[in-house]
């Protein structure tokens, strides 16, 4: 009986012993991939590992789990931040934990969990530029949510599928209808893709797509087998501004070695692109290189490598090209890139530098940034804002050309974090003035013509429609008066201004023309009862009157005021004619020359016919019947005080129109 259970001893410590070597050899294993930055085959194995160590040794779960973490935010993996929680659970020592999990707790839009970790790690490094600019850009974003750009973005179904990474769009010059893009879709039902080690992923190739005779794109397809082959990870390219030579992207994949990506070069000719040539730049085959962009004199290279003399991580680096060689080469320095990582870099026409970068204060992930050189060789840094930029990774921008349209990258709203291609475009800002030209009555005047003057020079004319309606265009930042003639109509003057104005913005401006050849009735005229003083409610009736009169310095016009019957015939008229005057009175004050105005009280002599317009306002009324006493009597009693409050009116007519004319 002794014996068997020193033999069951002896086994059991034995096969603790071997459980043990076992463990270590995979957590090697696994640390080994994780140097070669195999991130998610070393995250499938720590994976496991985490399942094998004992709960009583707590530090080495941390580790596991931290490394987990690390490997599933390198690869945008969801699961990352459950990582993150379970080392802070084992209390791993290294404080970096906190400031790589608030990062991916910014990348998920948990913006006052992700300042509570950044603050605890700054408490350990008070100097960190990534935690610092992290902070402050988490704490910006509830005003930065309400300011977005006025870009608009949409995904481009047609040039993603489903399950897989479309990124990295280019644009091939000088007419950038065709587009270059990286994708790991599935190409061809008889070749299996062979997943990568770093991303999971199958290896990327590069596909083009085209416009049609229509200006519309069509279905990609994958570019030939001189660029593109089975064992490799091609992608991230650029094209030289006159379309000829083509920079990409490529990664060898050799299992269980380090071995960095390299850049080479096709040519292209009678749209066939030819043998790529690698493109010498560090003599140090380990050191990456990657995501080429070409300067629009072809003479310069900037690229993404994580060599030594940066400023940590991944750095945009630049370098004058000499027969295929890069010569000068040089890090762009702290106003480019920081501690995080800089990538994907484009250069524009006009020189101006765009990137994507998880150092700079941003909304989470990579975030694309626009790089302005000055005058004086500084660089001033722009983030492009929502909604180019999520909380999600944004990177890869190309633009058709001078137009502030093109395409970018992103993984925003992709449950499995899977790459996508969307289209990005600055509407056009415009502005337009329209209305409508109409009568006293409301019916439209055709063939009026509406003329703007701006005090940029502007001068434009535009004939009305058969409705009376008509739209002009405005320039930006311009103050306009508008003027609307037509034969038979007093002129009316407006202003329309856009000055300041950020958006575009549609003004609706009408005008309704007074008649010359009939007396025009002056709406909202108030007197108190049985009096001729003015009321302060007139005030909006009386400017529109002084306004007729400053746009028309032509005329001349009779005022003339009415009663109801109410009340004598001889005291109507007096009181008419008070009123009238009171008007003419009110106009000399605002600066109407007297010599233009006519006074003339009517009483109850002129009372009201009735119009169609009338008619149909008042459905008691037939057109044609004249407002006299003894109409007005034969009313009911609630039908007399509307009448009589309709003959209760002050109208204008004008007498000349050739005022100081000759």
């Amino acid at each position: 009986m002794r014996i068997k259970v020193s033999s069951f001893i002896i086994l059991l410590v034995a096969a603790f012993i071997l459980q043990g070597c076992s463990l270590k050899a995979r957590i090697k294993k696994a640390d080994k991939r994780f140097s070669y930055g195999e991130y998610y085959a070393a995250s499938e194995l720590y994976r496991k590992i985490s399942g094998r160590i004992p709960y009583d040794q707590k530090p080495l779960r941390g580790r596991i789990y931290f490394q987990q973490a690390e490997c599933y935010r390198l690869i945008n993996y969801k699961r990352a931040e459950q990582a993150y929680v379970n080392a802070i659970r084992y209390k791993y020592p290294d404080p970096v934990l906190y400031l790589h999990y608030a990062q991916v707790l910014q990348r998920n839009g948990k913006y006052d969990d992700a300042i509570k970790n950044y603050s605890i790690y700054l408490n350990t490094d008070s100097s960190s530029l990534l935690a610092k600019n992290g902070l402050k850009a988490c704490r910006q974003m509830p005003q930065w949510k309400t300011q977005p750009t006025r870009y608009v973005v949409r995904k481009m179904d047609l040039f993603n599928t489903r399950n897989t990474d479309n990124f990295s769009p280019a644009f091939i010059y000088p007419d950038a209808d065709d587009l270059l893009f990286t994708s790991s879709r599935q190409f061809n039902k008889t070749i299996l893709l062979k997943n990568n080690s770093i991303t999971g992923m199958p290896n990327n190739n590069m596909f083009m797509c085209r416009k049609n005779a229509n200006g519309k794109w069509e279905k990609p397809f994958i570019l030939g087998d001189e660029v593109n082959t089975v064992e490799g990870d091609e992608g991230a390219c650029c094209v030289s501004f006159d379309g000829k030579v083509m920079y990409y992207t490529k990664a060898k994949q050799i299992a269980d070695a380090e071995y960095g990506t390299e850049i080479f070069s096709s040519n292209r000719a009678g749209g066939v692109w030819s043998v790529p040539q690698k493109v010498k730049i560090f003599s140090d085959t380990t050191v990456s290189v990657a995501h080429p962009a070409i300067s629009p004199d072809g003479q310069t290279l900037y690229f993404v490598s994580d060599a030594k003399g940066g400023q940590g991580g991944k750095d945009i680096w630049k370098a004058k090209l000499e027969n295929g060689e890069c010569k000068f080469i040089e890090n762009m320095g702290p106003e480019i890139n920081t501690p995080g990582d800089e990538m994907f870099p484009t250069v524009r026409a006009d020189g101006t530098l765009y990137f994507s970068s998880n150092g700079f204060p941003g909304y989470g992930g990579l975030d694309i940034f626009k790089a302005t050189q000055m005058k004086d060789g500084h660089w001033n840094i722009e983030n492009m804002g929502t909604p180019v930029n999520s909380s999600a990774d944004d990177f890869g921008i190309t633009f058709a050309g001078k137009a502030e349209r093109g395409f970018f990258s992103s993984n925003r709203n992709e449950i499995k974090g899977y790459d996508a291609i969307w289209s990005f475009e600055l509407p056009e800002i415009a502005y337009v003035v329209e209305g409508k030209v109409s009568d006293e009555k409301g019916v439209g005047i055709p063939d009026a013509t509406v003329r703007l003057v701006g005090n940029n020079g502007t001068n434009a004319r535009v004939q009305t429609k058969k409705d009376g309606t008509y739209r002009l265009k405005l320039d930006k930042n311009v103050d306009c008066i508008m003027l609307a003639v037509a034969r038979g109509y007093l002129n009316q003057q407006n202003a329309v201004s856009t000055q300041g104005l950020t958006d575009s913005k549609s003004f609706t401006v009408n005008f309704k023309l007074a008649t010359i050849s009939k007396p025009i009735p002056v709406e909202n005229i108030f007197y108190e009862s049985g009096k001729w003083e003015l009321t302060p409610s007139s005030e909006a009736g009386l400017q529109l009157l002084v306004k007729m009169l400053k746009d028309n310095p032509n005329i001349t016009i009779e005022i003339s005021a009415n009663t109801d019957c109410v009340g004598s015939n001889a005291d109507n008229k007096l009181l008419s004619e008070r009123r009238a005057k009171s008007i003419t009175t009110y106009l000399i004050s605002k600066g109407i020359v007297a010599d233009r105005l006519t006074s003339v009280g009517f009483g109850e002599e002129k009372p009201v016919v009735v119009d169609a317009a009338l008619a149909h306002k008042c459905s008691f009324l037939k057109e044609n019947d004249v407002l006299n006493e003894a109409y007005v009597l034969k009313l009911k009693p609630e039908q007399q005080e509307i009448v009589n409050q309709i003959n209760r009116r002050t109208d204008f007519r004008v007498l000349k129109t050739t005022y100081k004319l000759y």
